[in-house]
């Protein structure tokens, strides 16, 4: 077919060029374009179990019904759920989020859309489009859910004894949608079974589902934002039923394309690629490697450290405590071995954990009664664990450690931090907790030892917070990653040696020259605990995509450094004061105060975008996000929301997802610059 014939008429001229393709490889349906002397060519195939040889075998026909020699392309842009398994040798190639791809080829074909609903084999996604220029405004994606998409539908389809084609078609002939009370795939033969019983027929039934996969859809859009100039596109794009379920819920007709929906990622991809062979974008630019920034002492000394509590060698009594409200201070002044509790549980840990809890309790939670549960060396040499408790999940794995593993101590933490009631009230719990120390070591703990220990962690403070202040700089000299490698030493090492390893590391990070080169996207990582070993999405957004985090706004980076404690008054009532007055977790009154102090880092260290991270059914910032993301839009500072667990299920759409984001970014950066 000719541009001409689907391509809106001003932008036709634009994908004139030398010929390009573009390559959409689905969870279940492989999509290609090429684009020649005016001519677009279309294919389509299902889904390979090898992702390449999917790619491979698209653009064989591709060529073929151009007429065309592999040699003769000039640029391929791969994406869709295969992307990461493309290569394209002796052809320049990039490979683009789908997200962005679906973006460009609608706009191509419409450029009046605003939003687009994207339903796939695995997932759904709703995209705000700039009407200029056809780039992602904004995007939200389902979690890893199956409901809501294409798998989700064929197996209602192979329930109901209907082909995936009639389905659609099936669900327009009743006026009578059943009731459906659960989108879950794994529920949804039991459902279907119950509505069959009941009478309901695969008419009804069809429609009823194709309501409530609109109603998901529909909280997608709400999130970016409801109004006329919709699209739809993806596997699910040429479902009719599902297109009168969404203009009907939404209220606005979608848009009708001359061609297939089916192919806009593949279409859009292929704009891309005409776009780089003419240099008109430019691929994102992977930065140099910073300085050498060695951790080795560092992580050394932990893992040297902790051998040695768990062989018994160090004389010493071992605790473990779990909030950062508790004060180290009083540990290292008592003379034990302290070990945060926040290692990042495996997937056995974690199930094991949640034998003894709930499954709405988060990853976290699990993790630590997982690891006592499983016996883990480390938790094995813990005599006794402390807590000064924040939420509600975290008091319950302190008595669940107490009823099942050993002995628990949790004290209160008052929420109203302003209060003088409140200050004294926790200077009345510290002193409690300075009291069981003595009980438990034996060992007296004078004033004298507490102004000591606060003296020397402010020393430590100061100096973590100096190496954080050097990611200020237009190319941080650390990483994101190191830096919290280098922070989590803190809730294990004792001071003197913590203050030695952070001094030489700020001296030889300080020296490190700035690159003159293209300053990465900076991003600040807002939210929940983000645990010792959690580094997956940081190795993404680093190490694959060459953006920087250069700021933590959660409580195991740099937020809780930047506190010092006053050393001239009594101490209990100083470490009460110091600790409420950190930067304070969401579980403290007033949130407002909370939101701003982390829309003052974001402006402080002039990110370009938030990662808002936390873990799924967490209490404290879950339930919370919405103040926070409404800040930050005030603020002008794109956030992308990421609720995670510890499984890795979900690693290919957390990837897509940061591209997207890192994508946007970029792209407003180009626009700033030639605004």
């Amino acid at each position: 077919m000719k541009f001409a014939e689907v391509i809106a008429p001003k932008l036709v001229k634009e994908l004139y060029g030398p010929p390009v393709a573009g390559i959409d490889v689905g969870s279940r349906m492989a999509k290609g374009v090429l684009l020649k002397d005016g001519e677009i060519y279309v294919v389509n195939s299902a889904t390979d179990i090898n992702m390449q040889r999917t790619a491979d075998n698209l653009l064989v026909e591709l060529l073929a019904s151009a007429n065309l020699k592999y040699e003769d392309l000039h640029y391929i842009v791969g994406t869709g759920y295969g992307r990461v398994a493309m290569s394209f040798p002796d052809i320049s190639h990039q490979i683009v989020t789908e997200i962005s791809c679906h973006a460009l080829g609608v706009h191509y074909l419409d450029p009046e859309v605003k939003t687009i609903i994207d339903i796939g084999g695995q997932d759904s996604k709703s995209i705000k489009v700039d009407t200029e220029t056809g780039r992602v405004v904004s995007f939200v994606m389902n979690d890893k859910c199956a409901a809501g998409t294409g798998r989700f539908l064929e197996k209602v389809a192979q329930l109901l004894d209907l082909d995936l084609s009639q389905l659609g078609p099936v669900s327009l002939q009743t006026k009578t949608p059943a009731e459906i009370s659960s989108q879950c795939v794994v529920f949804a033969e039991s459902e279907v079974v119950s509505l069959r019983a009941k009478g309901a027929t695969p008419a009804d039934i069809s429609a009823g589902i194709h309501l409530a996969t609109a109603r998901r859809v529909k909280n997608l859009l709400s999130r970016v934002g409801i109004e006329p100039n919709l699209a739809f596109s993806g596997g699910v794009s040429n479902n009719v039923g599902m297109r009168k379920a969404i203009e009907d819920l939404v209220g606005y007709p979608v848009s009708i394309f001359k061609l297939d929906a089916v192919y806009a990622g593949a279409l859009g991809a292929a704009i891309h690629a005409r776009q780089f062979a003419k240099n008109v974008t430019i691929p994102v630019e992977r930065p140099v490697e910073e300085g050498n920034v060695n951790l080795s002492e560092i992580i050394y000394e932990v893992n040297r450290h902790q051998a040695a509590i768990i062989a018994g060698t160090t004389g010493r009594h071992n605790v473990g405590y779990i909030c950062s409200y508790t004060p180290l201070e009083l540990l290292s002044a008592s003379g034990v071995n302290h070990v945060r509790l926040f290692k990042m549980g495996s997937t056995e840990i974690v199930a094991s954990g949640e034998q003894i809890t709930q499954s709405v309790f988060c990853d976290f939670t699990k993790s630590i009664l997982g690891a006592f549960k499983e016996g883990v060396p480390l938790n094995k040499a813990l005599e006794k664990v402390y807590t000064f408790y924040t939420c509600d999940c975290i008091k319950k794995v302190g008595e669940a450690i107490g009823d099942f593993f050993g002995p628990s101590e949790i004290y209160n933490l008052p929420r109203l931090r302003h209060k003088e009631s409140s200050r004294d009230y926790y200077r009345t719990e510290i002193v409690n907790f300075k009291q069981d120390l003595e009980k438990l070591t034996g060992r007296t703990i004078s004033d004298e030892d507490v102004r000591d220990r606060i003296k020397l962690y402010n020393l430590v403070r100061k100096t973590l917070k100096k190496i954080s202040d050097l990611r200020k700089r237009d190319y941080p000299p650390i990483k994101g990653r190191d830096f919290l490698d280098a922070a989590q030493a803190l809730f294990y090492l004792p001071p003197d040696r913590l203050l030695s390893l952070y001094e030489d590391l700020y001296h030889r990070i300080s020296a490190v020259a700035n690159f003159d080169q293209k300053p990465p996207i900076r991003l600040m990582m807002a939210g929940g605990i983000v645990a010792d070993g959690d580094r997956r999405l940081l190795e993404i957004v680093e190490d694959s995509l060459g953006a920087r985090v250069v700021i933590e706004d959660h409580c195991t980076g740099a937020r809780n450094v930047s506190f010092q404690i006053n050393e001239t008054i009594d101490p209990y009532a100083a470490l009460a004061g110091g600790y409420l007055d950190q930067s304070p977790c969401t579980r403290m009154k007033p949130l407002e105060e909370r939101i701003n102090i982390s829309g003052q880092l974001a402006r402080e260290f002039n990110v370009d975008g938030i990662l808002y991270v936390y873990l799924k059914f967490c209490p404290c910032y879950g339930q919370v996000k919405h103040e926070f993301f409404q800040h930050f839009q005030a603020l002008g500072i794109p956030v992308l929301e990421v609720a995670l667990d510890y499984s890795a299920s979900d690693q290919g759409q957390l990837k897509t997802r940061l591209e997207a984001f890192i994508e946007v970014l970029n792209e407003r950066e180009r626009t700033r610059k030639t605004a």
